[in-house]
């Protein structure tokens, strides 16, 4: 398809094409499991439409968001995908909030190593966002979704979306199934949204802040990082951790959702 539209993937954009129609149909499957029917689902990175196609057989109310205009000339042409809105636009960018107009919806995708973290934080955090995302990542990036506190992996990253998401991986993939064929693994990971937040803490911003300032140094203990990263006395940190049945020698790595939660509540009593 690509030969017969005089195209190539192009590297800006971080191109690596599903081509495995088989996959590409296990990933809709697990979009739309348990969904109503016609679910409003958006596609991010169509490419070159292998999972627009099985979004569509399987029945999703689909709008494919895509970059690349030339690949939404190609994509608007094609009648299997008739049903589909192609929306040329930037992922990053997109007005999710006014074409979702309230409803319940939810994400499929491929998404491009380049945007993968900027993205998923964006739809996660953001009002009346997305019910679930399927969404196939570098293997290194989903491991980072859904890593335990003292994991390599573990940081900011895994806190943020473990606090907002359940998650699960559910598919590795090898570079076989791409064009052209990445140098590392993929997986498909389904984020879904929890009723309520994992934790519930006094003051959300100081909650975060906490949560970055401890992996801003990840060699160092919580006393020292807080205060590099934050400004916070390293004496009132101590007293924070005292109060939590925390050690103070503890780096950040170490702790869970519910420790930064009681460490935020006990800083801002100071």
């Amino acid at each position: 398809m690509l030969a017969k539209a005089g195209l190539r993937p192009k590297k800006r954009f971080g191109q690596n094409f599903l081509t495995n129609p088989a996959i590409a149909s296990r990933i809709a499957g697990f979009t739309l499991e348990g969904a109503p029917p016609r679910a409003r689902t958006i596609e991010i990175g169509a490419g070159t439409g292998v999972l627009t196609r099985a979004l569509v057989d399987e029945g999703a109310e689909l709008t494919a968001v895509e970059i690349d205009p030339e690949l939404v000339a190609v994509l608007r042409s094609r009648d299997d995908i008739a049903t589909a809105q192609i929306v040329s636009a930037d992922a990053l960018t997109f007005d999710y909030r006014s074409w979702s107009e309230g409803q319940p919806w939810r994400v499929a995708g491929n998404l491009p190593y380049n945007i993968a973290t900027p993205l998923m934080l964006r739809l996660i955090e953001m009002p009346s966002g997305p019910d679930s995302l399927t969404v196939m990542v570098q293997k290194d990036v989903g491991e980072r979704f859904m890593a335990s506190p003292g994991a390599p992996a573990y940081g900011s990253l895994s806190v943020a979306i473990q606090y907002a998401m359940q998650v699960e991986m559910l598919l590795t993939i090898g570079p076989q199934s791409f064009f052209p064929a990445p140098k590392v693994h993929s997986s498909v990971v389904r984020l879904t949204r929890r009723a309520e937040p994992a934790v519930t803490v006094h003051d959300l911003d100081l909650f975060w802040k906490v949560v970055r300032g401890a992996f801003a140094y990840r060699r160092k203990t919580l006393v020292n990082s807080l205060a590099l990263a934050l400004d916070i006395d390293r004496a009132a940190t101590a007293r924070a951790l005292s109060l939590c049945n925390l050690s103070a020698e503890l780096r950040g790595e170490r702790l869970d959702l519910g420790d930064f939660a009681r460490l935020a509540d006990a800083l801002a009593k100071g």
